[in-house]
């Protein structure tokens, strides 16, 4: 047997990004009406927006434009993703959809004679002499906002608790040739140095881009050219302290904002 195609296959294979799964919330459009009917997917992948798996064990939010919170319409789960609908109840201006937190599995790692182990399972004892060097609970969050009518900034408004990417230039308003500026926080705190991964999303489940890293500053701002139109995935991870109570002493969350780039 030839050589080259085996060759060829490791080559393509050490061409791709390695990537975990992220999670996302995607509207299937972004144009909306006061009075419209709006559908969204939820789903865990490694290309965007191209389900992979569902979205569960969460409750999703909607925030309108005068600050109410409260659930959407209809929450299908699949097998894939979550399709979100809901109708909007008149109003003009931002809305923001969540997914809601989603606790998922509790990890741990450890070294152990110069070999690091790990698992998935609370109930396995740690090793004898084994040092503990990582125990956290992955915990996901992913938002969108969509705007009818003129922007507005009410439902922009920080939760104050959990990783954040909070809007300094609206989402909703941005343009090729500008910059979006955002600042990353946690539990009301900004994150400095903080990594920020954008990703790009065709969509076509072939072809995704390497995402562009930025890193936030000491007040935790970043700013992102907006070089070129099309819709983005902005991706946090940050492991931080979990409250009292939780299965773990860390949370290891992932944040990911979903947002569109307009031609001027």
């Amino acid at each position: 047997m030839s050589l080259r195609p085996v060759v060829a296959l490791l080559l393509a294979a050490l061409a791709l990004p390695a990537v975990a799964h992220t999670p996302y919330l995607a509207p299937a459009s972004f144009e909306v009406r006061p009075d419209s009917t709006v559908t969204l997917d939820a789903s865990f992948a490694e290309t965007f927006f191209v389900p992979e798996v569902v979205f569960d064990n969460s409750e999703f939010v909607v925030t309108d434009p005068d600050g109410r919170q409260h659930a959407p319409d209809t929450v299908q789960r699949l097998k894939t993703r979550a399709v979100v609908e809901t109708t909007l109840p008149g109003q003009k201006g931002t809305y923001r959809f969540s997914t809601g937190n989603r606790l998922g599995a509790v990890f741990r790692t450890w070294e152990l004679n110069g070999k690091t182990g790990s698992s998935r399972d609370p109930a396995t004892p740690l090793p004898a002499g084994a040092t503990l060097t990582s125990h956290y609970q992955s915990l996901s969050r992913s938002e969108v906002y969509l705007t009818a009518g003129a922007p507005t900034t009410t439902a922009l408004t920080p939760y104050g608790t959990g990783l954040e990417l909070v809007p300094v230039t609206h989402p909703n308003d941005l343009y090729r040739g500008e910059h979006f500026d955002f600042v990353v926080q946690y539990d009301g705190k900004p994150l400095p140095n903080q990594k920020v991964e954008i990703h790009r999303a065709l969509g076509d489940g072939v072809a995704q881009p390497a995402p562009l890293t930025l890193t936030t500053d000491i007040a935790g701002k970043a700013r992102f050219a907006l070089d070129q139109g099309g819709t983005y995935l902005a991706l946090i991870r940050y492991r931080g302290p979990a409250p009292a109570g939780a299965a773990a002493p860390q949370y290891g969350n992932n944040y990911t904002l979903t947002f569109r780039v307009l031609e001027p």
